[in-house]
């Protein structure tokens, strides 16, 4: 193994306003570079930027709004990507864009670069989201696996779920390494009377959606689980932080519902504070291969009620509970935790939190590039 190594990480599809993806990004480079090597992440935006930061060099260079997707940008200038790889000239490649980006792939052959592929999500499963049949969705997405098996030196999936579409195919270059949650930045200590009293009346439930408002991530479950908890005679109100293309569409769905859209929430202990402050945290998303928010709340002490079609009940484990992708089946679940001793769901909702620090994450991923740890990486990293 290599002793320092310069990382370079390619990713479309990141805006300032984005969650998971960014989220990880972010701690995986700063946990790079203090295990010791040199992470560099390329990502698009407005204009050329280049700067240094605590996860390490973050380069930015011109991409194009993508229509419909409430702010993604991505890199379609292709000779602009490679004369920018050429220049770093990277020991190692790692992708987090298995479409756009996939092209990368032959470029690290090329130049003889041991290339990685994250699965970040599953491919059928997207393909499902967005209204094809499962027959085509899984033929479709067999397809572009074989090629990105065969393209990239090793896929890396985040959990055995996101694993089985590669398993499926045969590919034999798939490596597991979860992703991890900031342990000391979201603490059951964050939860404020305050912030509950905002949003909901005593006696109230308070469920919070922390999502990426798009097709793929299902948001309108959550307010199919409200509705049908109201009809139930449950006094709930739901918070949605999250913004995307589908938001004045479900703005104007829930007119007339106890629901609060905040938007996009930039700020960490904002939306900590939040997590911790709920009872219950929906995560109806069905083609989520790991679950960056659910498990920021659990880590917060709140129980999550996620879709059963996704990686989340790998992720929840006893934590939580899962649901059939309807609103009603969301709505059993969310009764099902609050039959629970609230210090009872709380308590187990940390403890699960606390088997995915980023220790694990950085370590896996730097395994992942054949890559030391020069000193012990401290929990919480970022």
């Amino acid at each position: 193994m290599s002793e320092s190594l310069r990382i370079v990480r390619l990713a479309n599809f990141v805006a300032p306003a984005s969650g998971g993806l960014r989220t990880a990004l972010r701690e995986l480079g700063t946990g790079f570079q203090r295990a010791g090597h040199e992470p560099v992440l390329v990502v698009p935006g407005e204009r050329h930027t280049d700067r240094e930061t605590e996860q390490g060099r973050v380069i930015t260079l011109p991409g194009p709004l993508l229509p419909g997707t409430g702010g993604y940008r991505v890199l379609t200038d292709k000779r602009r990507v490679a004369a920018l790889l050429e220049s770093l000239a990277p020991d190692r490649l790692e992708v987090s864009d298995r479409t756009t980006l996939r092209w990368t792939g032959a470029w690290a052959r090329r130049a003889r670069v041991p290339a990685v592929m994250v699965s970040h999500e599953t491919a059928d499963g997207v393909l499902r989201t967005w209204g094809l049949s499962e027959r085509m969705a899984r033929r479709a997405a067999d397809a572009l696996n074989v090629r990105t098996a065969h393209t990239y030196s090793k896929v890396v999936c985040t959990t055995e779920f996101a694993e089985r579409e590669f398993v499926r195919i045969g590919a034999r270059n798939v490596v597991r390494a979860p992703l991890g949650v900031d342990l000391v930045g979201r603490h059951p200590a964050l939860r404020d009377q305050a912030v509950r009293e905002r949003h909901a009346r005593v006696g109230d439930v308070l469920l919070v959606m922390c999502s990426r408002l798009s097709v793929e991530k299902r948001p309108g479950t959550a307010l199919d689980a409200l509705e049908a908890l109201l009809r139930r005679g449950r006094r709930a109100v739901l918070v949605v932080a999250g913004d995307g293309p589908l938001r004045a569409r479900l703005e104007q769905r829930a007119r007339g519902l106890p629901v609060t859209f905040l938007g996009h929430v930039g700020d960490r202990g904002v939306l900590g504070a939040l997590q911790a402050s709920a009872d219950v945290c929906l995560a109806p998303g069905p083609a989520e291969t790991f679950g960056l928010a659910a498990l920021e709340a659990m880590a917060c002490g709140t129980p999550v009620v996620a879709s059963a079609s996704s990686a989340l009940p790998e992720v929840v484990g006893e934590a939580g509970a899962t649901a059939a992708d309807s609103g009603e089946s969301f709505a059993d679940a969310v009764e099902l935790l609050l039959a629970l001793p609230e210090h009872e769901r709380r308590e187990a909702a940390r403890a699960r939190a606390e088997c995915f620090g980023w220790t694990a994450a950085v370590e896996a991923f730097l395994a992942a590039h054949d890559a030391t740890v020069r000193w012990p990486v401290r929990e919480g990293v970022g």
